[in-house]
């Protein structure tokens, strides 16, 4: 890592994390969960406590955030020390349970016994289902579809984090169009991708999307060991975790001249995600903005060739709400942040797709990528 991307973030206080339980305890009971949440192991966890386990086992470790009791984090007693180092466990009650005891029961005198319960999403079965047998009149509720916006809204701190991420990774793209793309494989620049975001701070490297020619009509595609070749329209999408927080860009490059067409449909292509970062201010419905870029798209005959939502969501992980698709009529709120990738795919041919990650600002958006938007020739 060199000087310049050394993390400068400001750590996350015991406090910080007091906050948020108290905002999402207040969020529960609005949402009608009378006995709290219940947040297993992931993201959530991390975000309420600053605790990431090192392995998610079989083991109970569960949150507790109750309207009725101090915030509780029960965990396997050889975890403990770990979950003590967290900065966010200061300021809860930390209870541990040791092999061979019934973790379930100790779980259970934390809980209302009639009570409805958001859980994570990804809690085991095997878990909730021990609490539904030690609390047989207990109910409970997937905790996304209740709050769906639990960590939607970033604070000053996050907002540095992810702004840093995405700093970094323009830095990166900047580098790697330098490289050579002809007559190398995708997974060749997909490892250079990596290798640059890990140089200029990322501390994960989530994905390298390498799209070359046809294989970039995919929007997902593994980068594998197709020869990129002279007039390939290139699609690069690649992100990570800086200082916890999360970078995802998108930008399409030609490979020596382009195609006529490639320049036709990615100007396109540009033009939605631009009208649609213009839609962006505080009270627009999350769906506006998935309508105003594919309005673009649809008037310009490509309509069908749009097959994904226009964004999501942004923070501790690289996907999570609020994601911009029709039906999603929740606002956009000041600090939220989100991707906006328009993109248009031409099976058997290429594909085109550009992304910035936007933060929503009182007046309006701000992007946190400033890489620049036109199609980069590339060698």
């Amino acid at each position: 890592m060199t000087a310049s991307a050394r993390s400068t973030a400001a750590p996350f206080t015991a406090g910080d994390y007091a906050a948020r339980r108290e905002r999402v305890i207040a969020d529960a009971l609005a949402a009608g969960l009378d006995g709290g949440l219940l947040v297993t192991p992931g993201p959530d966890l991390t975000w309420l406590t600053g605790y990431r386990p090192t392995a998610i086992t079989e083991r109970l470790t569960l949150l507790v955030l109750s309207p009725h009791r101090e915030a509780t984090l029960l965990v396997p007693l050889l975890e403990r020390p770990d979950a003590e180092a967290a900065a966010g466990t200061a300021s809860l009650e930390l209870l541990d349970w040791t092999d061979g005891a019934d973790p379930y029961a100790v779980a259970a005198a934390l809980l209302d016994p009639a009570g409805r319960f958001g859980i994570s999403d990804s809690a085991w079965s095997m878990h909730l289902l021990g609490l539904q047998s030690a609390l047989p009149s207990t109910r409970y509720q997937a905790l996304s579809p209740c709050l769906p916006m639990l960590r939607a809204v970033k604070d000053d701190n996050e907002l540095a984090r992810l702004e840093r991420a995405g700093a970094a990774a323009d830095a990166a793209f900047r580098a790697v169009v330098q490289l050579r793309f002809a007559g190398r494989r995708e997974t060749e620049v997909a490892a250079d991708l990596a290798r640059l975001l890990l140089e200029l701070g990322h501390e994960q490297v989530d994905f390298t999307v390498v799209g070359s020619g046809p294989n970039g009509a995919n929007p997902h595609h593994e980068a594998g060991d197709r020869v990129i070749r002279e007039g390939d329209a290139v699609v690069l999408d690649f992100g990570g975790l800086l200082d916890g927080y999360g970078s995802d860009t998108t930008r399409t490059v030609s490979v020596g001249e382009p195609d006529p067409e490639v320049v036709r449909v990615h100007g396109i292509v540009r033009e939605a995600q631009q009208a649609a970062f213009e839609a962006v201010r505080p009270g627009v419905p999350c769906e506006e903005i998935d309508r105003v870029a594919r309005a673009v798209i649809t008037d310009a005959g490509y309509g069908e060739q749009f097959i994904h939502r226009t964004g999501h969501g942004i923070g501790v992980t690289t996907h999570e709400p609020p994601y911009l698709v029709e039906g999603e009529a929740r606002e956009l709120r000041t600090g939220m942040c989100f991707s906006i990738e328009p993109g248009i795919y031409l099976a058997g041919r290429f594909g085109v797709r550009i992304e910035d990650i936007v933060t929503v600002a009182a007046m309006g958006g701000r992007r946190l990528n400033t890489t620049d938007h036109g199609l980069t020739v590339v060698a």
